[in-house]
């Protein structure tokens, strides 16, 4: 799971939700004041989305660049595009091929060279088929690593070399480019493997966006600052700028609340929106009796004097709906139901609250599947892009909803947040509840507490507590026999999963050193009650998820 932030909620209740920052809406249309027509708009790239697994990483790409971008429909309109004042427009890459009957398309007045494009893979076969060049069906698939010859250096091209290494993957190509345009690359299989019409309009065959391609960054860089014209705007100290302007625009003189849970995602988004208005935001934290060792000490600890804080101590009440639960989507809806129940009594208890803060963030958005995308399948629904419900007749405030992970905490350093929380590992939204695989209760939880807080503290000993995206242990419902001292044990097994990625989309095992672990797995067996095995998770997602549960 990406969204780490916010408890667990029901995935089938929502709300109406007002996500800052979106170029496409008018604030007065949603309750608040009308925003200043003068104010700067940010250049913007367009990436429409033909279902590519990399599309997403495009965006990383661009945003690494300082450049701000959005991924988009692929079948969006032209004038669409203008009036949200995008600069440029990058066609992603997808499994289709272009003669197959209802392939994904574009609105060709897009390609007619009025604003600039790049096309990728998919895009650079679609931008050939519609302006009239020639694409063949190759039979198979090309898959790995090719190298390019270059025969103009200009463009997306400036300052490489004459030959340069790529990662194709295809099945179509393009055999002769559309009138008006020039081969500026090609390979060994691939005689067509970039082209453009010299001035607004480029296509390359390969991935540029992928690590494979080792100068792919730069060509990415050339289309965005020499061919769009974009300046590198897109920085924490800005975006802060621009957010808290349109928060308060958002939200007006009206009262919001948020729940806080200490992670990154929602210690920034609380902490954006209280720069912007005030203690007019109230932040509640419910202790549900399912977060890691010492964690709710430290987050009223850290946020008590920053922010007008709400402590709610409710882990009775959720031990006791969850007891003997082991199904773990009910225990998802029952943390879920029982969350909006303690949020609407606090929320009572505040008054004239009308607006709900939510730390969601770009990859829980892509993964549930949003209106930004009609070709990606989704993957899960994340706890942050569910919501509450409408009884409670709030409106959702998402100022980090076009975030990436990484972004978010650059924005969270800009705004002052303590490194420890900024680089808190994520955490589900139903807390332990879905580490411990089966029925919970108190005495397995402090169990998986101990040995989670022996993992992280060995790691953080090692100084690799920053080299894995995310680290933590899994109290399984298997027992196996053991000896200890001299006697026979029939005890628990804890799992440890540690894994390494960029943007939570995909992620694989991270490789930690044998001797930290034979130091986890004996401090965990030694120093934690009823276990006695330890293993370690080697599954890459995919084709597993991050969490077990």
């Amino acid at each position: 799971m990406t969204a780490d932030d916010t408890t667990g909620r029901a995935e089938t209740l929502s709300t109406r939700r007002l996500p800052v920052a979106r170029r496409d809406e008018d604030p007065s249309s949603r309750g608040g004041r009308r925003r200043d027509p003068s104010a700067r708009r940010r250049a913007a790239i367009a990436i429409l989305d033909f279902g590519s697994q990399y599309t997403q990483l495009i965006a990383r790409r661009v945003r690494e660049s300082r450049v701000y971008c959005e991924i988009v429909p692929h079948d969006i309109g032209a004038d669409e595009l203008r009036a949200r004042g995008f600069v440029g427009v990058i066609l992603s890459g997808g499994p289709a091929s272009v003669y197959e009957p209802g392939a994904p398309g574009v609105d060709e007045k897009i390609l007619d060279g009025s604003i600039p494009v790049l096309g990728i893979c998919y895009g650079m076969q679609l931008m050939a088929r519609v302006l009239g060049g020639d694409v063949v069906a190759e039979g198979k698939r090309e898959y790995g690593p090719a190298t390019i010859a270059i025969a103009d250096h200009g463009g997306v091209f400036e300052g490489l070399g004459t030959a340069e290494r790529v990662w194709m993957s295809h099945g179509d190509t393009v055999r002769r480019p559309p009138p008006g345009f020039t081969t500026i690359a090609r390979s060994e299989t691939v005689p067509v493997s970039a082209m453009t019409d010299g001035r607004t309009r480029y296509a390359v065959q390969f991935h540029p966006e992928v690590v494979h391609t080792p100068r792919g960054a730069e060509i990415l860089r050339n289309f965005l600052y020499r061919v769009c014209g974009c300046t590198g705007d897109w920085t924490p100290a800005a975006f802060v700028e621009e957010a808290v302007r349109e928060i308060r625009e958002t939200v007006g003189d009206r009262h919001a609340i948020c729940a806080l849970s200490g992670g990154v995602d929602s210690a920034v988004a609380a902490t954006l929106v209280a720069r912007a208005i005030g203690d007019r935001l109230t932040c509640v934290f419910v202790d549900t009796g399912l977060l890691r060792a010492n964690e709710a000490q430290e987050v009223v600890a850290t946020f008590g004097p920053r922010l007008r804080l709400i402590h709610l101590d409710a882990a009775d009440r959720f031990l006791a709906r969850l007891a003997g639960v082991d199904e773990p989507e009910r225990k998802r809806a029952i943390i879920g139901e029982e969350f909006v129940r303690c949020f609407e009594e606090q929320a009572a208890r505040v008054g004239d609250v009308q607006l709900l803060v939510q730390g969601t963030i770009y990859p829980d958005v892509i993964e549930s599947r949003s209106r930004d995308s009609k070709t990606a399948a989704r993957i899960k629904t994340h706890h942050n892009v569910g919501g509450l419900p409408e009884v409670m007749s709030l409106e959702v405030v998402e100022p980090l909803r076009r975030l990436f992970k990484d972004e978010v905490r650059r924005v969270g350093a800009e705004l002052g947040i303590p490194e420890d929380i900024l680089w808190r590992h994520p955490f589900p939204g139903p807390g332990l509840a879905v580490r411990v695989v089966g029925p919970i209760d108190r005495e397995k939880l402090d169990a998986l507490r101990r040995a989670d807080a022996i993992f992280l503290e060995e790691l953080r000993a090692a100084d690799l507590y920053r080299t894995v995206a995310q680290a933590f242990a899994v109290l399984t419902p298997v027992r196996s026999v053991g000896v200890q001292g001299d006697y026979r044990t029939y005890g628990a097994l804890v799992a440890l999963r540690a894994v390494s990625t960029e943007d939570f989309m995909t992620a694989d095992w991270a490789r930690l050193p044998y001797d930290l672990l034979e130091r986890v797995s004996a401090r965990i067996v030694n120093e934690v009650p009823g276990v006695n095995r330890v293993v370690y998770d080697v599954s890459s997602k995919p084709p597993a998820t991050i969490e077990w549960e």
